[in-house]
């Protein structure tokens, strides 16, 4: 048996590929709930789910991805996002006897202000719009190598008049062999539904299965990460605007390569000791969602870093979608040492 990939992984790992042969799935809501509070994961472009290090802030990618090695950690996380948007959490985890951790956080994300209308153009004043995410995390040792674990979600939603609540749970198993330096991971994202809805009609969660991997290559101080996103569905279409079209006019673009590359996102990371690392990411479905919308040469691209000094971490990523927006992010964590 090749110690690099288990042959008795092989049906785990090759389930979620069968699922997106013929789901197509329905229009969700609640898309905020993709972005991550962690810069780990932002910057290797946007999923960190198979990411092993010691910190609370990747249980919103993979719920298996914390241990009894935490120790006891607190981070905050703040990130000025497109537009006026504000994006913030704050969350708190330790471990939990010799094979179990826990973590609680919170999401917030601020749209900025907007002037509101009713249907026949009245100003009805100004409102802003914003999502909340209450998190509660468990995960357990199931041997050597393999974790579980659970993140449920209490997802409260503010549009002017308007309001929503859900109930979402992830569950995630994680795979480590320390020896190869081997990541993977299956995350089940965003499983459960609405108790109140905006209105009689109600939204679908964007339900995903991920599939993660993550290995360091040979001795050198660099890993891979590829993660397989939306695995149940295939297609993944998106609309296109040429630039010098002055109809504009919008094409539909969707091909086998197209939808491959669409559900993948590459990171390298550079690990030049325990404390310190560099990461670079390339999401192709953000580059290719953006080229509507004036892409730059960065869209799709994403960096970051993130240091540790005893207890303190700080953590930094960068993304420009398209021209007109950046986003920047920021860790901040405090751990056992501070706590005790």
């Amino acid at each position: 048996m090749n110690p690099i990939f288990p042959k008795r992984l092989l049906p785990l790992l090759l389930l979620p590929l069968f699922s997106t042969i013929h789901a197509e799935g329905p229009a969700e809501a609640y898309s905020f709930l993709d972005i991550s509070s962690s810069t780990h994961a932002y910057a290797l472009g946007g999923s960190g789910a198979a990411v092993i290090t010691e910190d609370v802030t990747l249980v919103d990618q993979n719920p298996a991805l914390i241990g009894p090695e935490l120790g006891m950690q607190g981070a905050l996380s703040y990130m000025r996002y497109l537009a006026s948007s504000n994006f913030a959490a704050a969350r708190f985890g330790m471990g939990a006897g010799e094979h179990s951790a826990w973590a609680a956080g919170i999401r917030y994300l601020d749209y900025g202000r907007f002037d509101g209308y009713d249907a026949n153009g009245t100003a009805t004043g100004s409102f802003s719009p914003k999502d909340m995410v209450f998190e509660g995390t468990f995960s357990r040792d199931i041997n050597a190598r393999f974790r579980g674990g659970i993140n449920v979600k209490m997802i409260y939603s503010a549009y002017d008049s308007y309001s929503a609540f859900a109930l979402a749970a992830d569950l995630g198993v994680n795979y480590y062999y320390e020896v190869y330096d081997l990541s993977l991971s299956l995350v089940l994202r965003n499983m459960g539904g609405q108790l109140k809805k905006f209105d009689r009609q109600g939204t679908t969660l964007p339900f995903e299965v991920e599939l993660a991997y993550m290995q360091g290559l040979g001795t050198s101080p660099f890993s891979l990460a590829i993660t397989a996103t939306d695995l149940t569905r295939w297609r993944l279409p998106y609309y296109n605007h040429d630039d010098q079209d002055t109809a504009n006019q919008q094409t539909v673009k969707q091909s086998f390569a197209k939808d491959f590359f669409r559900h993948l996102i590459f990171g390298l990371q550079y690990n030049p000791n325990e404390n310190l690392y560099f990461a670079l990411g390339y999401n192709y479905r953000t580059r290719t969602d953006m080229s509507n919308y004036h892409r730059t040469f960065l869209s799709g691209w994403s960096v970051g870093m993130g240091l540790k000094v005893r207890s303190f971490g700080i953590g930094l990523a960068y993304a420009q979608p398209h021209a007109s927006g950046s986003t920047l992010m920021l860790n901040l964590s405090l751990g056992t040492d501070t706590f005790q």
